[in-house]
């Protein structure tokens, strides 16, 4: 038995006796006030009783000659002190017989007799308190001998059944306690295939969907971060394989170390320089710990930069790059740096995935209290099945890992991360065989 299931049995057991107990103890307070409440009503017919005794005894008699025999005989059976005066306050009985002739000043009135059909005062009756019974006792006496003991039983019974019960029903309760825990175990040992059926909709079955939804995406980190190693090695290794390899053909003399020479190896170290510089920038976004310099900034003014920077490339290859700006662009306070590398990275994966005759466009446009770029081009599109993981570093559309396609792979997760890191999102629209659109908005000034 778990320290929890045990727990639990605790606590109902606890509860139910708790439970008998206010019940009894709420019984017992009942009948308590019922025995009070009866003696009372016995009290006041036993002295009434005695008035109508003593009123036609003096009726019959005259007088109270021959009246102590009875209040002693009733001082004993009622084990009361009984007195009784005539009219002028002198003692004519007393139960204890002490009294008789003397007279009577009492601590508290009496209950004066009437002549039955003459009226009038005829004397007074005296009767002390009844000595105050043990009431908790008796009723704890009649509560036992009445329903005490099959209440006791039943009680019993009902702990027995409800141990039962809660034994089954914690069993019930704490197997999907048992099946995450043991799941979280397997995940964190590297397992990270482990999955809880979820069976109901409380709050366990929540806590099921959401162990599972962190086990897939830590299962999909886990893939990508192993992709990413495979992609970083494999990345690093060309330029480093191509410089080698002009090295040691420059040693063994099979090359000369000439401008051409000289310029490649210069070319393979600038990319590699550039792979380097991203992933150290991907990884400082990531980590939050990017800084950026921001001010108000005319966006349109970057656009413009942007598209002059990449209009040679652009035209080497036969596309067309415009512009589609409003008059007055509100400014935006930016790492001006950051939004044009985010510009100068979407204008070349547009540049990269577009062919001859087709255009790009770039637009922007006041949306309430935001700004949003566009970079439009009329290329190739992107499959439906890579749009959701279109922005994961080294994800490519085309799985060749040409250089024709377009750098590291990097472009676009850095583009992502940068425009976040200024509070905005980014977005992709695309049709294969039409284009695609890169949007991506940005708050406006305070």
């Amino acid at each position: 038995m778990s320290r929890l299931q045990f727990r639990l049995i605790a606590a109902f057991t606890v509860v139910i006796l708790v439970t008998i107990g206010a019940v009894f103890f709420l019984i017992n307070q009942a009948i308590q006030d019922e025995v009070r409440r009866f003696g009372e009503r016995a009290e006041q017919m036993r002295i009434g009783r005695m008035e109508f005794e003593l009123a036609r005894y003096h009726s019959q008699q005259g007088d109270w000659e021959g009246i102590q025999p009875f209040l002693q005989q009733w001082g004993n059976l009622y084990e009361q002190r009984i007195i009784l005066t005539d009219a002028n306050g002198t003692v004519v009985a007393d139960s204890d017989g002490k009294l008789l002739g003397k007279l009577y000043d009492p601590d508290s009135p009496g209950r004066p007799l009437s002549a039955r059909w003459r009226g009038g005062t005829i004397g007074t009756l005296y009767v002390s308190p009844e000595s105050p019974p043990e009431l908790g006792l008796a009723s704890l006496e009649i509560v036992y001998g009445a329903i005490g003991r099959f209440f006791l039983w039943g009680g019993l019974l009902a702990v027995a059944i409800a141990l039962v019960i809660t034994f089954f029903l914690s069993r019930r309760i704490l197997a999907p306690v048992k099946a995450l825990t043991t799941a979280a175990q397997r995940l964190g040992r590297g397992d990270f295939s482990q999955r809880v059926q979820v069976k109901d909709r409380s709050e366990l079955g929540e806590l099921a969907t959401t162990f599972n939804s962190m086990a897939n995406d830590l299962e999909r980190t886990e893939h990508l971060r192993r992709n990413m190693v495979a992609d970083v090695a494999h990345e690093l290794r060309t330029p480093l394989s191509n410089i080698r390899g002009y090295l040691e053909a420059v040693r063994d003399g099979v090359i000369k170390s000439d401008a051409d020479t000289i310029r490649s190896l210069d070319e393979e170290s600038t990319l590699l320089s550039r792979l380097v510089d991203d992933l150290q920038e991907l990884s400082l976004a990531e980590a939050g710990e990017l800084r950026l310099v921001c001010q108000a900034e005319n966006v349109g003014e970057l656009i413009k930069q942007a598209v002059a920077a990449v209009q040679a490339q652009a035209v080497a290859k036969g596309v067309s790059v415009s512009t589609n700006l409003p008059d007055k662009l509100p400014p935006v306070k930016i790492d001006s740096h950051r939004i044009s590398q985010v510009l100068s990275n979407l204008l070349e994966n547009a540049v990269a995935h577009t062919a001859k005759g087709d255009s790009i466009t770039l637009a922007a446009r006041q949306q309430g209290n935001w700004l949003e770029v566009s970079v439009a081009d009329t290329g190739e599109g992107i499959p439906p099945e890579d749009l959701p993981s279109i922005f994961e570093r080294f994800y490519r559309v085309d799985k060749s890992r040409t250089r024709a396609t377009g750098g590291s792979g990097l472009g676009l997760t850095i583009a992502k991360r940068l425009v976040e890191a200024h509070g905005g999102t980014i977005k992709v629209q695309s049709e294969l065989g039409k284009g695609s659109r890169f949007t991506f908005a940005l708050p406006m000034s305070d």
